[in-house]
């Protein structure tokens, strides 16, 4: 029988915060008699939360909790530590004598930067340190140009990646079978308490936000009996029409590859729109992966690093809290404080207004989004954010300008969604609550609705705002 190359491995958890199908934990569990598993609470990273009941690390360590329950189960545990993960790593492992540390890729530069620092630390102890593909179906160089180029526009990268799918890549990593090869810590070490990190519980559970594993594999279920409706369902915020997935995705709780071969085997439009939507998140993690300056705050169409917009402190202000006078747009920033969740059609429209309504530079939308979503992941994000401003690859053309009022009567014909978050608007009529401000006065009375007092006027004229707008683009 052949033997294994290690006594003793340690897996480092970080965004893929489940024990099935996890290619670091398999590698590991194959290649080592021994395998501990450590999760690292980075102090690098929550130092920098400015809000200390930021929900985004309640979720973490809701997940982290079931999977150290889960791994106890299994034989094993997982340790929880608090720390500077560059340092943390490094002294577990020569404590723990480990011959190596295996883990997943992170493709942010901030990332890219720690593990660099974990391995040179690793290798002077000659311990070697691996680490695998794992969040993403094809990552870095896997997918380019018969040119051997990254690509830049979506449609091309997404027929490239479906030529190139097959079983290989979607087969999961039989955890299962080695599980028998974790080990116990002994003592075993309590998970540090919310407070003793220096946070406070936040409201997820009264959002009805499911999490850890089996939170993320309920959530599948339900949404695999709606996937077939998600072309249409999903352009409408007051509808169930999306998975709700994308924090699970962004932490690890699911599985890429069970998505994505659940996506390719079903034979409706509604499955393959979704399945371009979990290309996307490839996409633009090779995007970061080939122009990390992104992270830097560059745009990627350099022709528009430097637009001069105006930038007004008390307009952005506004925008954050909800309070511009466009209904749609005050409903999903709204939604966005009340629950770290936007329904992403609302990320578009409230990214356009922003940038080419209220002119203020994308970057400080990107920022906002970056401390209040839940589902923060910085490629999906600055893409995201680069798209609406007509900065980044593949980005919508800059004289194509969302109008938020049409916006609205599109995707929220019943104001449904606006009622939800905007209850002071709950009496207009379905016509009327798209843009309150042009109700007659007499309506307005009988209403008992008094806009610029118990409703905001519009901030800024729209078709004023636009042909600003399109002379600033086109002055670039």
């Amino acid at each position: 029988m052949a033997t294994v190359p290690y006594d003793k491995a340690l897996v480092w958890f970080r965004r893929d915060l489940r024990d099935y199908d996890q290619a670091a934990l398999y590698h590991a569990l194959k290649s080592a008699n021994q395998v501990y598993c450590v999760f690292v609470f980075d102090s690098d990273i929550l130092d920098l939360l400015k809000n200390k009941a930021d929900r985004r690390v309640e979720f973490i360590w809701l997940a982290v909790s079931e999977l150290k329950t889960a791994l106890q189960k299994q034989g094993g545990d997982l340790m929880v530590l608090h720390g500077r993960a560059s340092d943390e790593i490094p002294e577990l492992a020569s404590q723990l004598q480990v011959d190596a540390v295996f883990c997943n890729h992170d493709y942010e530069p901030a990332a890219i930067h720690r593990d660099a620092k974990v391995a040179a630390r690793l290798q002077e102890e000659n311990r070697a340190f691996h680490h695998y593909k794992d969040q993403v179906i094809f990552e870095k160089d896997e997918v380019l140009t018969l040119a051997g180029k990254p690509y830049g526009v979506f449609t091309p990268y997404k027929n490239a990646w479906l030529k190139k799918i097959n079983d290989f890549y979607l087969q999961p990593y039989p955890v299962d079978a080695y599980l028998k090869n974790l080990a116990k810590t002994t003592p075993p070490k309590p998970l540090p308490s919310l407070t003793s990190l220096g946070f406070k519980p936040t409201n997820l559970s009264e959002l009805g936000i499911k999490t850890g594993m089996q939170g993320g594999l309920a959530l599948f279920d339900d949404f695999k009996n709606r996937m077939a409706n998600y072309q249409e369902a999903r352009n409408f915020p007051a509808v169930k029409g999306v998975s709700y997935l994308s924090v699970h995705l962004r932490f690890g709780t699911v599985s890429i590859r069970h998505l994505a071969r659940s996506a390719l085997h079903e034979a409706n439009a509604g499955a393959q729109t979704w399945l371009s939507e979990l290309i996307w998140r490839d996409f633009y993690a090779q995007i970061l992966h080939h122009h990390p300056q992104l992270a830097a705050g560059h745009a990627y169409k350099t022709e528009f690093q430097n637009l001069a917009f105006s930038n007004d402190g008390a307009l952005f202000q506004a925008w954050c809290e909800g309070r511009t006078g466009y209904p749609l747009v005050d409903a999903a920033m709204r939604q966005l404080n009340s629950s770290g969740f936007m329904h992403n059609r609302l990320r578009m429209i409230v990214a356009s207004f922003l940038v080419k309504d209220l002119l203020i530079d994308w970057r400080w939308g990107e920022r906002y989004f970056a401390e209040q979503l839940i589902d923060f992941d910085f490629s999906a994000n600055n893409g995201v954010w680069q798209w609406a401003a007509s900065t980044g690859c593949d980005a919508q053309p800059w004289f194509r300008i969302f109008n938020p009022i049409t916006q609205s009567e599109r995707f929220d014909p019943n104001g449904k969604f606006i009622r939800r978050y905007v209850p002071e608007l709950a009496t207009c009529n379905d016509r009327e609550i798209h843009a309150p401000w042009l109700i007659a006065s007499h309506r307005l009375q009988a209403l008992n609705l008094r806009i610029g007092i118990d409703y905001p006027a519009p901030l800024v004229d729209h078709a004023t705002q636009r042909a600003l707008a399109l002379a600033l683009y086109k002055g670039s």
